[in-house]
């Protein structure tokens, strides 16, 4: 007789083996973030650093108190969690009060992870439903930019990084425009320098395209992402992207410029590919990448919001399990479900 939810789903082989474990891949992940947090650091100051310490210590300590005895781990081994709070602080504005963004990382592990029975058992990427729980609960900090401070501004630390907690307080930065700004609400495309650079406003993890792209190449070697996904994805916003500015070039950017901007290639590298929320068969992966792609596009030319990376990812994560279904190979000399 038909099951329409089945419990045992028999595959095909091959079945998945590596012999990569779940640390050493994090740690691969860690080091291909070590010099986008380097460059936050040059471009926008000491208080990039301190945002990032607040989302990691957020979501260690989130770990430590709520997760399960039996699931718990030394914390000098959880580089798991360390690398989901560096992941959110990497998204995040420089000028954020410290305790927001610890906030955010302990909304990342709580509801991102713990909520799902914790690590490999999530549905949603950790640190992009911490950033999404930041971007509902306080908006006007998650959307204040600080221009770039360059090597002078070193040792900047912002006073609305010190705020106190639940006060309304002054931002700082609220004159700096974002490229993805630019090219949405006033029609101009920023030079591609800067963005390759970093030398421009935006989060912390976005601004340098090419150290991003640089840490996609070591993880690809290191075969720590799929490539499928990363293709997929870039490849899709590019066409998208390009028949847009064929047809009016004057309100959307060039393929180039769309790649470059904003959160996409810091998310393709390091978001979109994460192995628990992505589909795992080939097919499956192709159609995640470009799925996410095209929401992108859809979000950033229609949407009224400039930037769409997030929530394009997050909605391809909730229908990772219908694509893992659906291109999932049929089992050698299955018929059909009996």
């Amino acid at each position: 007789m038909k099951r329409s939810d089945p419990r045992l789903i028999v595959r095909p082989a091959p079945f998945l083996k590596s012999a990569m474990t779940t640390q050493q891949a994090m740690l691969d992940v860690l080091y291909a973030l070590i010099p986008v947090i380097g460059v936050s650091l040059w471009c926008f100051g000491l208080g990039a650093i301190l945002v990032l310490a607040a989302t990691v210590i957020g979501a260690l300590l989130t770990e430590r108190l709520f997760s399960p005895a039996s699931q718990r781990i030394p914390l000098r081994m959880d580089v798991s969690t360390l690398v989901t709070g560096l992941l959110l602080g990497v998204t995040l504005p420089p000028a954020l009060p410290l305790w927001m963004a610890f906030v955010g990382g302990a909304a990342a592990i709580g509801l991102g992870k713990l909520v799902w029975g914790g690590l490999g058992q999530n549905l949603f990427n950790p640190a992009l439903v911490g950033r999404a729980f930041l971007m509902a609960a306080f908006p006007t900090a998650m959307t204040t930019w600080t221009p770039y401070q360059g090597p002078e501004g070193l040792f900047t630390v912002y006073s609305s990084n010190l705020a106190v907690p639940l006060m309304n307080s002054a931002f700082d930065g609220v004159t700096a425009a974002t490229p993805l700004a630019l090219i949405k609400f006033q029609h101009e495309t920023p030079p591609l320098y800067p963005l390759l650079m970093g030398n421009i406003p935006g989060s912390l993890g976005e601004t340098s395209g090419l150290l991003i792209l640089a840490g996609g190449v070591y993880l690809l070697l290191r075969q720590v992402i799929d490539w499928r996904i990363l293709m997929g994805l870039l490849g899709s916003v590019a066409i998208l992207s390009g028949s847009l500015y064929l047809l009016d070039s004057a309100h959307y950017p060039n393929p180039l410029t769309a790649l470059l901007s904003g959160g996409l290639l810091f998310g393709a590298v390091f978001m979109a590919t994460d192995p628990v929320t992505s589909p795992i068969t080939p097919k499956g992966a192709l159609f995640f990448g470009v799925g996410v792609g095209f929401l992108v596009v859809l979000i950033r030319g229609f949407g009224g919001y400039p930037e769409g990376v997030m929530y394009a990812i997050l909605l391809m994560n909730a229908a990772t399990p219908l694509i893992e279904r659906i291109t999932q190979p049929r089992a050698f000399g299955r018929g059909g479900d009996t």
